[in-house]
């Protein structure tokens, strides 16, 4: 292990605000350093060997990446990415007059409008929020979707 991802892991260890399952990650990895076997460290941590096991082989495969959760497959997406990008370019444009900033109905009405997809305003708030995008704090970056190449820069974007 080198000196940089000891420091990322000994930081870890003592944050007052990591997540508990990072902290013990980042312990199994740390114990495994001063070279006991899987049972030892185990032992001392309160945790099966299968634990130590998957932790020490994600670290030593992907380093101190390989201690973050992997994604998880989920239900699949229900609206392709030009729905999402024409959710983001309404959540990124002005409102309309005389509206002050965008409402999750809002921009549902605008999609449905320019990509003929039924989006329910619920679900634009979850894509919203999964992007972290806040229509209300945004000072618009992709806004004029009524130009000719618009949904092609937009593909090469989400590309």
């Amino acid at each position: 292990m080198d000196s940089t991802a000891r420091k990322v892991l000994e930081r870890l260890t003592v944050s007052a605000k990591a997540q508990v399952r990072q902290v013990l990650r980042a312990r199994i990895v740390l114990a495994a350093a001063e070279g006991p076997a899987n049972a030892e460290i185990a032992c001392e941590l309160g945790i099966t060997v299968n634990t130590v096991r998957k932790w020490r082989g994600r670290f030593a495969r992907y380093g101190t990446d390989g201690l973050k959760d992997a994604r998880r497959s989920g239900r699949p997406r229900i609206y392709d990415d030009r729905v999402r990008v024409a959710i983001v370019a309404a959540a990124t444009s002005a409102p309309p007059h005389p509206a002050a900033t965008w409402t999750h109905r809002a921009i549902a009405e605008q999609v449905a409008g320019t990509v003929s997809a039924a989006v329910s305003p619920s679900h634009v708030g979850r894509i919203l929020a999964d992007l972290d995008l806040k229509p209300h704090k945004v000072r618009g970056w992709l806004t004029r979707r009524t130009t000719p190449d618009f949904w092609q820069r937009a593909e090469h974007i989400c590309d």
